[in-house]
């Protein structure tokens, strides 16, 4: 309450209803070290309801985290170590950035599915190294949420026994009574979804409480909801049960209302008894650092009894990659029919999946259409944890916090879907891209070039809307090398999340003996083809449109005309090239320049400057066969031509 009201800005209702469950929680039944955050056999503990924030603060500052009392005075004020919501890596403690409502919920599927897929792999004999659960707090708002929603019945249908959920049954959204928008039967909906279903009828009876939580963790077969009655604002006498409880400061006077009602020093501020600090500071300190020494020596037996499982562990808790990763990876021959680049993007994926028994994911049911099942990887589900095929089902919004929660359990996890469907999984994206989570997002059918299924398939601003994510990196490969050295750029990355853009069509292997080797693309943009000297035009294409680009190259140089062509994949990997290496593909005097993309013309003035023009689509697409839609809509090497001695005669002297 004090620290709310210091801000004069929060939400204090549901850390006061909450307090008994997470007292209760972290004192008797959390495994975690204050001072290791990261130990890896601790459980995980996930605030999905992010704005009840100062609940989390206050568990992390009471036992023992580097959260100072200081720190909680200046909850939500800029650089401060208590922002509004949970962010990740932002504090110690916090496993996952939260706040928008059901993304937290859905993670902890993705940390459960880890825990599960790491049991499998590494538990041996009496060795169980990783044997830990995961908890989740979440409210009315989470699960209205159509994400916690499709993640909870992935849950279910997995019997994620190791995954709790607390649910505050609070009746009060920001509008008033939930009865206004909510009147499900929350307990039928999880059952049927398979999950096992308790309640708390009284939050402040600690009894109930540590009774329901030593219940759901004797459930072996199904992850278990427990419904959990609370009072917003519990304690208030003119704001408890009410909505102005649940975003608003409770005023001076309120909150010293409510501090006589506890009991508690009216007139004190961010008071700490002494007998708390020793109760639960050093309390959790002690029996932190007893559990991490008994695991540690648990671990080094296990280890010196697998040493080879071990090597395995080592590299994965490093986010390290092993010898000869990628030495598999094929070369692939110059070929004037080609082939898709989601096709050698499974040749490539397989090679190293060969090499990185932790690279694992799934399709949201088009694996046949996104070509990523990995080879005798297995399919996961009930009773075969260790698999490293993902069904996810026609869920791609939770396909995305899943694989984020995967990655936060130091798995390499990719989801796959149409290009057009990561519309679904964007507000997990962009979290992700916060984080800076190293997920793999492998989207194809990537353009109009799609085809007969039409404009509500085909994507147009989705390359335009990735390269405006901050720490997204977005990769369109040309041809198949290029897909080849894409994957040898990403799975090196271990703080970036990456989409890799790839086509349904076909698309020619260019003859790297002729033009360029596709090593540039870890520069981002290289020059593929050059007629020597200062080019009178610059081409500047990506993904299935290099090769009208190429295509126009050699007709302009038959012309007797001075053309270059620039493959640019990536935007982001470009623009962390020296000045020197732009101006080399770019140089400053040539204002003749044509970008070629089948998608949105938005951002393309950046590389193309006032004087050149682009061969885009800034509206929908159409159905019909992808060659009569490129053709319609100017994705020829003829309209290439001509828009380029077009800007060549503009900015001719």
């Amino acid at each position: 309450m004090d620290a709310v009201q210091k801000a004069n800005s929060g939400h204090p209702g549901t850390p006061m209803a909450l307090a008994p469950l997470a007292f209760t929680l972290w004192d008797r039944y959390l495994r975690h070290n204050p001072r290791h955050p990261k130990w890896p056999g601790r459980d995980r503990f996930i605030l999905s309801n992010g704005h009840a924030s100062m609940l989390l603060y206050a568990m992390l500052h009471l036992t023992g985290y580097d959260l100072s009392i200081d720190d909680i005075k200046q909850f939500r004020q800029f650089e401060s170590k208590t922002p509004g919501h949970p962010e990740y890596n932002h504090v110690p403690g916090l496993e996952v950035t939260t706040g928008p409502l059901g993304q937290g919920v859905s993670n902890s599927v993705g940390m459960a599915i880890g825990q599960r897929w790491l049991a499998a792999k590494f538990n041996k004999g009496d060795y169980k190294p990783f044997d830990y659960r995961i908890y989740a707090f979440c409210g009315d708002g989470d699960l209205e949420e159509g994400v916690s929603n499709e993640a909870a019945s992935i849950a279910g249908h997995l019997g994620l026994s190791n995954l709790i959920w607390f649910y505050d049954n609070n009746h009060i959204s920001i509008e008033g009574p939930t009865a206004l928008a909510f009147s499900d039967d929350v307990a039928t909906r999880f059952r049927g979804w398979h999950w096992n279903v308790l309640n708390i009828s009284d939050v402040n009876d600690l009894d109930l409480v540590d009774v329901a939580i030593r219940a759901a963790q004797r459930e072996e077969y199904r992850p278990t909801l427990v419904i959990v009655d609370t009072h917003i604002g519990y304690g208030s006498p003119n704001r408890q049960d009410t909505k102005e409880a649940h975003g608003e400061a409770l005023g001076e006077e309120e909150v010293r209302l409510t501090k006589i009602a506890y009991g508690w020093p009216p007139d004190a501020h961010f008071l700490v008894p002494d007998e708390v600090r020793e109760h639960m500071t050093n309390g959790a300190v002690e029996r932190g650092a007893k559990w991490e020494q008994e695991w540690d020596a648990n671990l080094k037996k296990w280890s010196d009894a697998n040493p080879d499982l071990a090597k395995t562990w080592q590299h994965m808790s490093k986010h390290e990659l092993p010898d000869g990763w990628d030495k598999d990876i094929p070369t692939f021959p110059a070929d004037a029919k080609g082939i898709a680049t989601r096709d050698s993007s499974a040749k490539v994926q397989n090679a190293i999946a060969a090499k990185v028994p932790w690279l694992l994911g799934g399709s949201a049911d088009l694996y046949p259409s996104t070509k990523t099942l990995i080879k005798d990887g297995g399919d996961f589900e009930k009773g075969n944890y260790g698999a490293r095929n993902f069904h996810f089902g026609i869920r791609e919004h939770s396909m995305g916090s899943i694989i984020s929660g995967m990655a936060l359990s130091d798995l390499r996890p990719y989801g796959a879907t149409f290009f057009i469907f990561s519309d679904y999984m964007r507000p997990t994206i962009r979290l992700a891209a916060m984080m800076q989570l190293p997920v793999i997002y492998i989207y194809t059918h990537d353009s109009i070039g799609l085809g007969e299924d039409g404009p509500t398939h085909q994507s147009i601003e989705q390359l335009a809307s990735f390269r405006a994510i901050p720490h997204m990196m977005t990769i369109r490969p040309a041809d198949a090398n290029e897909v080849a050295e894409a994957w040898r750029v990403l799975m090196p990355m271990k703080n970036q999340p990456v989409a890799l853009v790839l086509t349904r069509q076909t698309v020619p292997t260019f003859d790297r003996s002729k033009y360029a080797s596709a090593k540039g693309l870890a520069q981002g943009a290289y020059v593929l083809a050059d007629s020597g000297g200062v080019p009178d035009v610059i081409l500047i294409g990506t993904g299935s449109e290099v090769q009208l680009c190429v295509g126009a190259y050699e007709q302009l140089t038959g012309e007797g005309v001075k053309a270059r062509v620039v493959s640019m994949p990536s935007w982001e990997l470009f623009e962390r090239q020296s000045d020197d290496y732009k101006a080399k593909v770019f140089p400053r005097q040539v204002k003749a320049r044509v970008a070629v993309e089948a998608a949105a013309s938005l951002g393309w003035s950046k590389y193309i400057g006032p004087d050149g023009d682009t061969v885009t689509r800034d509206d929908f697409g159409a159905s019909a066969p992808y060659k009569d839609i490129l053709k319609h809509y100017g994705f020829t090497v003829d309209n290439v031509v001509a828009k380029a001695r077009a800007v060549i005669k503009k900015t001719k002297p």
